[in-house]
């Protein structure tokens, strides 16, 4: 017959499996803790079965094979498990990838009048997005006058020649601002992807401040922006301070001057025009299409 203290962890680990918060958070007692490398912390009360419940809709399949248990003495517990899924929800704003993960990972488990006082887990929290082919950066946060970050960039596919650019900046002032202004940016980005005129996006996060450059074949094909979706949206939650921290900036850019677009021969190994006559080069093959400007 299993121990008092497999038994309450039988119960928690259950109820992961069976995908009822509600259990999980019935097996704590009251302020009793879950941790692990993903959560900023420990959680306590309803935030973690909310933590479990962003799990199961990123894998909607998500379960627990325990591997090994031990009893340490004093109420502790030690488990080993091997957690599988597929991702076919959305995780972070991202869309599914459709791609299984199997991380193994270890729980350590203190018990106390026959609830949960506190669990701390253990696994690689980057093995969960290289299973999904999401990239993994490392590097610091500034090394003298350099600071580093991320990028994202959505393109059109035209490579058109930008007539304007516009440019946005903004400084969040936390991290929940950050992520909601990211999060506004993914959906102004999908928005624009329908609307004529559009070249390309890039968005940049440095620390608190975040810009985007957007090309556009013409300065008024902006103009839909400003009527109606996500853009107006946030424009007006700006306006209200409740994005944009310290401030902002925003505008239209037109180009002064861009130079010639060239191309490498695949045969030749030469440097080409784009405007090169019938897009031929000298030597007479067909040249290759060219990088977009943005």
């Amino acid at each position: 017959m299993p121990s008092h203290l497999l038994q309450v962890f039988q119960a928690y680990a259950d109820a992961w499996n069976r995908h009822d918060a509600a259990a999980i958070v019935a097996t704590f007692l009251e302020g009793g803790t879950y941790a692990d490398p993903t959560t900023n912390g420990p959680l306590t009360g309803e935030t973690i079965g909310a933590y479990a419940e962003s799990l199961w809709a990123a894998f909607p399949d998500l379960s627990f094979e325990m591997l090994s248990s031990l009893e340490n003495g004093d109420g502790l517990l030690s488990a080993e498990w091997l957690m599988k899924g597929t991702n076919t929800g959305s995780m972070s704003g991202l869309p599914p990838t459709g791609k299984s993960i199997s991380v193994r990972g270890a729980d350590f488990v203190l018990v106390e009048d026959g609830k949960i006082r506190s669990v701390q887990g253990y696994f690689d929290p980057g093995e969960v997005p290289r299973s999904l082919g999401l990239d993994i950066i490392v590097q610091p946060v500034a090394i003298g006058p350099f600071e580093f970050g991320t990028s994202t960039r959505v393109s059109s596919g035209s490579k058109a020649v930008p007539g304007a650019f516009s440019i946005t900046l903004f400084e969040a002032r936390s991290e929940e601002e950050k992520a909601a202004i990211l999060e506004s940016g993914k959906k102004i980005a999908q928005e624009m992807l329908s609307i004529p005129g559009f070249i390309s996006f890039v968005g940049a996060t440095v620390g608190n401040r975040m810009m985007t450059i957007t090309a556009w074949d013409r300065p008024d094909s902006t103009s839909p922006l400003m009527k109606s979706g996500e853009h107006r949206v946030a424009v007006d939650r700006y306006f209200r301070s409740e994005l944009g921290g310290r401030g902002g900036a925003t505008g239209i850019w037109i180009p002064g001057r861009l130079n010639t677009r060239r191309v490498r021969c695949n045969a030749c190994s030469k440097m080409a025009p784009v405007s090169a006559p019938e897009e031929k080069c000298s030597c007479g093959a067909v040249l290759p299409d060219p990088l977009a400007y943005w």
